[in-house]
């Protein structure tokens, strides 16, 4: 029998990366990865990136991952494709796209949520539609800031795609969503998986017709165009499968397909999730009640701060990740009482996204390089730690967290963590994270489409492993200081809110 590859793709915000596996040991035999950045000038909260960047970034990965690998394409059996979530990919009756995408990050849409929220009944009222509230980060608020912002391109809008979607379309020229990163859109019931019609009426009546149809996870978007077997010389019954989001794939990639083990990516986003056999609805609204990519659900935290905020600290002080790391571990525990509260993108969870970042603590001893540098890795891991105290609450009791994304391959950043959290920690053996479980995704959809009836987990168990030389266990003494540094880190939160929200006002007035 030939071989069978599998090729991965993640389409990130900072970067897309293609991996090549092998069916048989789930090896990564190729890779490549191909840096972009934001569109540059825009006002602040405004994050936006051409989708034809992404497009681009996926040819010269595709192209490079099979030279690397040195495989014939045509052993090629499947794609699967990860995308940041929620970014609004508005396409026009041609499949051209309109505008650039207002990617997860934005929070430009603060007007939009609010009027959202109120005109379907509040907070609760849009829980209990959908099983998600509507923050700045997910897709509707984007959809109705183009209606009311730039009437002229709304009204060339004929189909709404996320990242993922866009590249599924561009590699097979079929335009369909699956249920993970749809459920991310906020105009998706959770529990029903079915597009919520007061939410999108709320918007506009008219944007019904220009919503995909909704498909399980395991089933193929279909083969690849002609176009593109052509170009890298794949079989024209090359499998695409669903993909899904970010997230989504990180909890393939990382075994997280069974209750107990929950996932925690420190990258430039933090996010913590969990697998579960129904959904998890959080009536306060701060965890996300996601579906997963593998037709189960996925409750999610997310924070728009974690290498963030280290990478500041890293490039203020011209530190390499190892100066920081011996930064960080030459200073006590808990920083001598500096926090940092790591809003510098805002905050999705909580839902801060007029923050700003605030170091409190600052004083004779802790004003220094090493104390400010320990600092930020603890309050993003704090920030993190809000969201998963909330999961807790809803019954969500990690046995053990998976640890993935560039934080995790810091000695000291595993230690805080599991002290933080509570709970041992571990990285993965091969850490692709998204790419990876995009990978596995289209080994599992192509082996139940040739009648090789497989689970998911049945791919997870045989192919994801842990390297049990990188786990870490939380020390008791350790984590009664974070217990208490977390007290004061939310208190804080809670009471600078409404100064977060002066400071807007005051540059939206005087700084241009």
């Amino acid at each position: 029998m030939s071989p069978q590859y599998f090729i991965g793709v993640d389409n990130g915000t900072q970067s897309t990366k293609t991996i090549i596996i092998d069916g048989e040991t789930g090896k990564v035999v190729g890779r490549a990865t191909e840096r972009y950045g934001l569109i540059e000038g825009l006002p602040p909260g405004h994050k936006e990136q051409d989708p034809a960047v992404w497009i681009s970034a996926l040819n010269r990965t595709i192209k490079g991952a099979l030279e690397a690998s040195g495989i014939d394409p045509k052993d090629v059996r499947g794609i699967g494709v990860s995308g940041q979530q929620h970014g609004f990919v508005p396409l026009d009756e041609e499949g051209r796209v309109i505008r650039p995408a207002k990617l997860w990050n934005d929070t430009s849409t603060v007007r939009e949520c609010k009027y959202l929220i109120r005109k379907l009944g509040g907070k609760r009222a849009v829980i209990d539609l959908i099983g998600n509230s509507i923050p700045p980060g997910f897709t509707a608020s984007k959809i109705l800031w183009l209606k009311r912002n730039e009437p002229e391109n709304y009204a060339k809008l004929r189909t709404v795609l996320l990242p993922h979607d866009y590249l599924n379309f561009y590699l097979t020229g079929r335009i369909i969503m699956e249920y993970g990163d749809a459920s991310g859109t906020a105009l998706m019931d959770v529990r029903t998986r079915r597009w919520c019609r007061e939410v999108v009426e709320a918007i506009d009546p008219a944007l019904w017709e220009k919503l995909p149809p909704i498909q399980s996870s395991d089933k193929p978007v279909g083969t690849v165009r002609k176009e593109i077997a052509d170009r890298f010389g794949f079989r024209e019954d090359l499998l695409v499968s669903s993909g899904g989001g970010d997230n989504m794939m990180s909890a393939i990639g990382t075994g997280n397909t069974r209750e107990g083990i929950v996932t925690a990516s420190l990258g430039t986003s933090g996010t913590i999730f969990a697998y579960s056999e129904t959904p998890i609805i959080d009536p306060e609204g701060e965890i996300a009640a996601f579906c997963d990519s593998t037709n189960a659900w996925l409750p999610l935290l997310c924070t728009m701060n974690v290498t963030v905020a280290t990478e500041f600290i890293r490039n203020l002080f011209n530190l390499s990740h190892e100066d920081l790391t011996e930064a960080v571990e030459s200073t006590p525990v808990g920083s001598e009482g500096l926090i940092l509260l790591p809003y510098f993108e805002g905050e999705r969870t909580p839902n801060v996204p007029d923050g700003t970042g605030v170091y409190l603590g600052l004083n004779s001893r802790t004003f220094n390089m090493a104390h400010m540098a320990r600092a930020a890795m603890e309050g993003a891991t704090m920030g993190m730690n809000y969201g998963l105290n909330r999961m807790r609450e809803l019954g969500i009791n990690p046995e053990e967290i998976r640890l993935t994304g560039g934080g995790a391959r810091n000695r000291a950043w595993r230690q805080i963590a599991a002290d933080i959290f509570n709970v041992e920690v571990v990285c993965l053996e091969i850490d692709e994270g998204a790419a990876y479980g995009a990978a596995l995704q289209a080994m599992w959809t192509y082996l139940n489409h040739i009648g090789e009836k497989t689970t998911i987990q049945e791919v997870t168990d045989r192919f994801v492993k842990v390297d049990e030389g990188t786990r870490v266990k939380p020390k008791p003494s350790n984590v009664r200081i974070y217990r208490e540094l977390q007290r004061l880190q939310d208190r804080l939160s809670r009471r600078l809110r409404g100064i977060f929200r002066m400071h807007r006002e005051y540059l939206n007035r005087y700084v241009a």
